[in-house]
């Protein structure tokens, strides 16, 4: 693939308390590495990484990597508006990871209107579940997901299972949002950006949805 080429730019950000391994989770999706011990993410890190979502059309991802530790938080808020994809991730054997995904969710949804930020519940370490040291259950998580209204993946960055998958689900549920109209390009927004003529993205998003879907005010 030429990576120079690219039909549409997605902003994606990864959310969630410090230590659940987000850092680990993007070393292993854009590099296959995993490291056993990673420095802590100071403010945000950047990573970017181009996939063909189908054939000849071509994904440029930039991934904003946000620190989890309070202090940082108004560093990482600034990043919020301009994404559309999060990844919610926790951490299955810390109970506390868990609980505060209501509140990344809530602060993210509160601060991009009037634009739309979709996401995937992602449950982080899950190499640790048979060790016996796994805190959330699976049960937990996917009611939790329920109640946001996303879907749920339990990953493992050490083993590499199921991380291309949950990235790649949140990407395409960003490339059909964008066809269907849910997510929309606008000016000055650059959650998502467009490398071809607005008029070829129009005929592509109406041949492959013709049917718009209603707008939706909340975040997903």
């Amino acid at each position: 693939m030429d990576l120079t080429l690219w039909q549409y730019q997605f902003r994606i950000i990864m959310l969630g308390d410090s230590t659940v391994g987000k850092s680990s989770l993007l070393k292993r999706y854009t590099e296959d590495l995993f490291l056993e011990t990673i420095n802590q993410t100071v403010g945000v890190d950047f990573y970017v990484h181009f996939l063909e979502v189908e054939q000849g059309v071509r994904l440029k991802l930039q991934f904003w990597d946000t620190a989890g530790q309070e202090r940082f938080r108004s560093v990482t808020r600034s990043y919020y508006r301009n994404s559309a994809g999060g990844l919610l991730v926790f951490d299955m054997t810390n109970r506390a990871s868990f609980d505060h995904i209501k509140e990344w969710h809530a602060e993210v949804c509160e601060r991009v209107q009037p634009h739309k930020v979709l996401f995937v519940l992602v449950g982080q370490k899950s190499d640790k579940d048979a060790l016996g040291e796994r805190v959330v259950s699976q049960e937990e998580a996917e009611i939790l997901a329920r109640q946001l209204g996303v879907p749920y993946v339990e990953v493992s960055a050490k083993t590499g299972q199921n991380v291309r998958k949950a990235f790649e689900l949140l990407t395409r549920r960003i490339y059909q949002g964008l066809l269907g109209g849910e997510v929309e390009l606008q000016e000055g927004w650059d959650g998502v950006k467009c490398a071809v003529p607005k008029a070829l993205h129009a005929q592509t998003a109406s041949l492959a949805q013709p049917s718009r879907a209603p707008k939706s005010k909340c975040c997903a």
